[in-house]
């Protein structure tokens, strides 16, 4: 293969991964503007460089002209989730998906692999739009927890170091961390409700006090400035308290005063 082409047959492959990062990106921002619980905690992507490509070819004696078909992980996306079982959600959230065609699955996370990886692996096809038309590209999609994730980084770190060499002492030593891996998450998921209420009630505090900046800014352009400063004062006491329906009760007092200033739909910076 001409190396010329690399980057034209690499391209669509980047374009579906900026397009799924963004759209499951927006999926976090539509759950935390709604004060819904995200089983989406964060999302990477990467489109794998020509050495990795080449690499996999050689060893597992693909053409070349072949690529696009035989490899299946040139783009791929990595869902991260903070608990085991956010991984079955966000699976199924994505075979719903209209834009997504699931091609097959592979659940390492029930039926672990014996090095001790874990983790929910989709296979799906996603199309973009490129200058020659539409094109379906293959993405592979890793949905894990954040503990999974931290022992799957080191594992690979390890596997890319001694190759197919890695001694025995390392390998139970890394068995030996997937046991306490999976410890971990038990343990999260047994306390998983009040983890997400705690996370939701600073959500929602943080919702408030950006409210209650917001309308502050605005009276700052309306109003006496010896009354801003009595607001901002009061604002730090309240605020010291740290408990949500005081802070509630004060925007809704302080949301009558802007009402007389006219000053709630006034331009300002979100904080």
């Amino acid at each position: 293969m001409d190396i010329k082409l690399w980057r034209e047959i690499l391209y669509p492959y980047e374009m579906a991964v900026d397009e799924l990062t963004l759209k499951l990106n927006n999926i976090i921002k539509e759950c935390h503007a709604t004060g819904e619980y995200s089983p989406i905690e964060m999302v990477t992507g990467r489109v794998k460089k020509v050495s990795s490509i080449l690499e996999k070819c050689q060893k597992k004696n693909i053409a070349l002209n072949n690529v696009t078909q035989k490899v299946e992980d040139i783009a791929g996306i990595r869902i991260i989730c903070q608990f085991v079982e956010d991984i079955e959600r966000v699976a199924k959230m994505l075979e719903s998906r209209m834009d997504i065609t699931v091609i097959h699955a592979k659940d390492y996370v029930k039926n672990m692999k014996p090095s001790g990886y874990r983790s929910y692996h989709m296979i799906v096809e996603y199309p973009v739009e490129t200058l020659k038309g539409l094109q379906r590209v293959k993405v592979e999609i890793q949905i894990r927890t954040l503990a999974m994730n931290f022992w799957a980084t080191i594992e690979h770190s390890l596997q890319y170091k001694y190759r197919s060499n890695m001694p025995e002492h390392i390998r139970e030593r890394l068995s030996a961390a997937s046991q306490a891996i999976i410890s971990l998450d038990s343990e999260m998921s047994s306390i998983r409700e009040e983890i997400m209420d705690s996370q939701n009630s600073f959500r929602i505090k943080a919702n408030i006090v950006a409210e209650i900046l917001n309308l502050i800014q605005n009276l700052y352009k309306v109003a006496n400035k010896r009354e801003i400063v009595k607001i901002q004062d009061e604002f730090y006491r309240v605020y010291k308290q740290g408990d949500i329906p005081t802070l509630e009760h004060f925007l809704r007092e302080l949301d009558v005063i802007a009402e007389g200033y006219r000053a709630q739909g006034c331009d300002s910076h979100d904080f």
